[in-house]
């Protein structure tokens, strides 16, 4: 989630591992170029040598939430708790499907104007 233009950025991924976080970083930096600051979470896949090194190496400052304290990255956690909201209302009983809603979820939200900007997130990202 881009504090600045609220462009939010979701992926799905197989495993948590700290490898497959760095390949999705380094795929997202593709597209979107070096960030200059990364916050992140407690993960051990954030805080590995492995992603460390990426983050040195790119000439990224790592900073992360305090332990515990979700309220350490607010808008992040409360955009969680927005997809799980919306999506919980077309997801199937079994609930193996809402890597299918999910896109279409991202589509609405940045498309929708926000609050504190007065601007859509694609607006704000794409002019």
């Amino acid at each position: 989630m881009d504090y600045f233009n609220k462009w939010p950025e979701t992926i799905t991924i197989p495993d948590e591992e700290a490898s497959t976080v760095a390949e999705l970083i380094r795929s997202w930096i593709s597209c979107y170029g070096v960030p200059m600051i990364l916050h992140s979470g407690q993960g051990t896949n954030f805080n590995s040598a492995l992603f460390t090194e990426l983050c040195k190496l790119l000439v990224i400052l790592k900073t992360r939430t305090t332990a515990l304290h979700p309220e350490s990255d607010g808008m992040v956690e409360r955009f969680n708790r927005t997809i799980l909201n919306h999506l919980s209302l077309f997801v199937s009983r079994n609930q193996t499907d809402w890597d299918i809603h999910l896109p279409l979820f991202l589509l609405a939200y940045s498309s929708a104007e926000h609050e504190v900007t007065g601007l859509t997130p694609a607006e704000m990202l794409f002019g």
